[in-house]
């Protein structure tokens, strides 16, 4: 039972047991006065009547005139005049009507005044003795109005108690509504902190909730800092804290199966030339101060930009990833540009000889590692050729595209879009149980005659401010879709997307149209979005948890420190990025990575998705490390 209904309960005893108490002594008190004053009255009347018949002549016409005038006028019940022997004189009575009052209030409360007696005097002989006696009937509609309007005045005064009670612990328990919710989110393991409330009672209660929740957001916190520590000691080269060569080659192949508005890109390696001969010259503490220098540059360069990666390949050899770049020769120059930055500053003020060269090559979503790979190497080969600090860029001999303009290109996607040419793939996700988790659906266009993926024309839509548009169509299409198949559906919300206000509103609008479809909807963020708008992605969240959508995170794996950040937001699910899964049976670090992630992400409730799978061998081994599902390649071969 609510608080509510037990005041409400607590106030009407209240009000009944003072009513009864108030009755009783009033009643009492109210039927004493008015016997006393009708005694009185009976006494005072019988006085003055006697008086007035004493003076009159003693025939019976006389003295019964005097008595009726005073009967009428006086609301008499009986007027009696009697002799000294006893015989009745005269005597007149008014037995009235019964009034409002009921019978029962009659018997229960009882008015029996005294009769007011005078003596009658015929000269110094006594005529007789007047009995007089008023009606109660007045006496008793008094008695039974005011027990009414006292009865009416405590209904009143209850009601206005009850209201002004309720409407007053309302405003006390209003903080009640912030602890349950904080309650809720902590058994949801969602670590929230509330304010205070100014009711000591509740400020306790919330203080130790608070309390609680800062440890374990410190606890968190330490964790993924140290989750941090562990994947970039795995995967990090320990002079120049650039990716090792193996982890590198993984982001890359990862690279090139993204279908987002960053597919495609560049890469660029640069080799420094003779390191033997330098290592001679210089020495090999200011060799490994150069190559220090040239990591902390090339790393600063890849952070400056999303999805970009800088890596070690060898002892002489460092490459650049450039997702969503693609002029190869503006990602070259940037290299060169910080490889002489930190060179120049590895020599503290004294030019140092040091000769490299660099090639780059661009490639598309889809293509092949090996490829990619022959083209740069043949590209820094040429370099090498051409002396010192020479760039070369290789020409990957892809087939034409068929806009060469931004018009061209708007002209296709729009119509795609405005004629329903759009179709959603699927690709299962599983559970390490082998359930379907959701199927992932990545958006198709059909252009040219051929269903093109994401990666084809999202690059073009960023650049044209198109992908909200095509965003929104696939949250249309989802709906629909999902409505008509038993399992739920996964879709992607791009960076650009989460950032656009007015997509967030359509968004909201299209699921509250649809709320039973809406909760069949796996609604998924890239991670660099996460990282780069927080606050936009936090909104989300709390638009999206109420509909019953689950929210994840994709292509995690870069930023594992921020990890701890999320335990308030909801999170259902994130998926590991496919570069950390790939060969994760024969690679200890990744292996001890991902089993902390794991651990990590299940204390918050939040389940961990590998994505990129393609062997049986890596499935096996992700089970054993804790995932929760899996998807890729060998996961469609497998459904």
């Amino acid at each position: 039972m609510s608080l509510i209904k037990k005041l409400w309960i607590a106030t009407v005893c209240l009000t009944v047991l003072a009513l009864g108490g108030s009755l009783v002594v009033g009643t009492l008190s109210a039927r004493a006065y008015l016997v006393q004053a009708m005694t009185v009255k009976n006494i005072d009347n019988a006085g003055a009547l006697a008086l007035v018949l004493s003076h009159l002549p003693k025939d019976p016409v006389s003295i019964e005139l005097q008595m009726s005038a005073r009967m009428d006028t006086g609301h008499y019940r009986l007027i009696r005049l009697t002799a000294p022997n006893g015989e009745t004189i005269a005597e007149l009575s008014d037995a009235g009507e019964a009034g409002t009052v009921p019978a029962w209030f009659r018997a229960l409360v009882p008015m029996q005044a005294g009769a007011g007696v005078a003596q009658v005097q015929d000269g110094w002989h006594q005529f007789g003795t007047l009995q007089v006696l008023s009606h109660d009937r007045y006496a008793y509609e008094s008695l039974w109005q005011s027990t009414l309007d006292l009865l009416l005045w405590f209904a009143l005064g209850g009601l206005a108690c009850g209201a002004l009670g309720t409407a007053l612990l309302k405003r006390i328990l209003r903080p009640l509504d912030d602890v349950v919710a904080q309650a809720s989110a902590i058994g949801e393991r969602r670590f929230v902190t509330t304010a205070e409330p100014g009711t000591l009672e509740f400020r306790r209660v919330v203080g130790a909730m608070n309390a609680l929740s800062g440890r374990v957001r410190q606890m968190l916190s330490e964790e993924a800092e140290r989750l941090e520590a562990l994947r970039f000691q795995s995967q990090h080269d320990a002079l120049t804290c650039l990716m090792t060569r193996a982890q590198f080659l993984r982001q890359v192949e990862s690279a090139l199966e993204r279908e987002d508005a960053r597919a495609g890109g560049t890469l660029a390696i640069a080799r420094i030339a003779d390191m033997a001969a330098l290592n001679r010259r210089l020495g090999r503490p200011a060799v490994d101060a150069l190559l220090r220098t040239l990591g902390h540059h090339l790393l600063h360069l890849a952070s400056s930009q999303p999805g970009w990666e800088a890596g070690r390949l060898n002892g002489t050899d460092f490459a650049l990833l450039a997702c969503g770049e693609e002029d190869a020769a503006a990602v070259a120059q940037r290299m060169q540009v910080e490889i002489d930055r930190a060179i120049a500053h590895a020599g503290e003020g004294e030019p140092l000889e040091v000769a490299f060269a660099l090639g780059a090559c661009a490639f598309a979503p889809g293509t092949a590692l090996k490829a990619l790979l022959a083209h740069t190497d043949g590209a820094l080969a040429g370099a090498e050729q051409d002396g010192a600090r020479m760039i070369r860029i290789a020409d990957p001999g892809r087939p034409p595209l068929p806009h060469t303009d931004l018009h061209g290109w708007r002209c296709a996607i729009e119509d795609a879009v405005l004629k329903s040419r759009m179709m959603l793939a699927r690709f299962p996700v599983l559970s390490t149980g082998g359930a379907v988790l959701h199927q992932e659906a990545p958006v198709r266009l059909e252009m040219g005659g051929e269903w093109q993926s994401a990666g084809y024309f999202m690059p073009w839509a960023a650049r044209l401010g198109l992908v909200s548009r095509i965003d929104a169509e696939v949250v249309r299409r989802a709906l629909l879709d999902v409505e008509q198949e038993p399992s739920a559906l996964g879709i992607n919300i791009s960076a650009e997307s989460l950032c656009d206000a007015a997509f967030r509103n359509h968004l909201q609008t299209l699921l509250d149209s649809r709320p039973e479809a809406a909760r069949k909807l796996w609604v998924e963020v890239p991670e660099y979005g996460v990282v780069q708008h927080p606050a936009e992605f936090r909104e989300l969240c709390q638009m999206l948890k109420p509909l019953g959508c689950r929210i994840g995170i994709e292509h995690c794996g870069r930023e594992l420190k921020r990890i701890g950040d999320l335990h308030d937001l909801g999170l259902d699910y994130i998926k590991v990025d496919a570069s950390m899964v790939r060969s994760i049976d024969t690679e200890p670090g990744n292996q001890n990575v991902l089993r902390s992630l794991c651990m990590l992400a299940h204390s918050i409730g939040v389940q961990v998705i590998a994505e990129g799978v393609s062997t049986a061998q890596e499935q096996a081994a992700l089970t054993r490390l804790g995932v929760d599902g899996v998807t890729g390649p060998g996961v469609q071969a497998q459904a």
